[in-house]
């Protein structure tokens, strides 16, 4: 039998931080994109990412649990990208907004 998930696989997994999970890949395959863009090297991206090497490694294969949305945010600003921050209008609803990712 065929299940059709959310549009959130750390929700339909049962993760309690699954909106966090979300954003951190979400996150996270922009940061890979542009080190492969570059064709860097872990070892040149670690010195512009002020990151260790297994850190890297772990944020590039998914393993971002350690790394703030914080420390990833500013991984992109030292990369060279601009970020804005966007606070959509009142939705007039009792459910709880959503936060993601929208590269230009």
């Amino acid at each position: 039998m065929i299940e059709e998930g959310s549009t959130n696989v750390y929700e339909d997994l049962g993760f309690t931080n699954a909106d966090e999970m979300l954003v951190k890949a979400q996150l996270a395959t922009q940061i890979r994109n542009i080190i492969s863009a570059n064709q860097w090297t872990q070892t040149d991206a670690c010195k512009i990412l002020d990151l260790s090497q297994p850190k890297l490694s772990n944020l590039l294969n998914g393993k971002f649990r350690g790394i703030s949305e914080t420390k990833m945010l500013d991984c992109l600003t030292r990369l060279g990208r601009d970020l804005q921050i966007v606070i959509g209008s009142d939705r007039h609803t009792a459910t709880p907004g959503r936060v993601s990712v929208v590269a230009a």
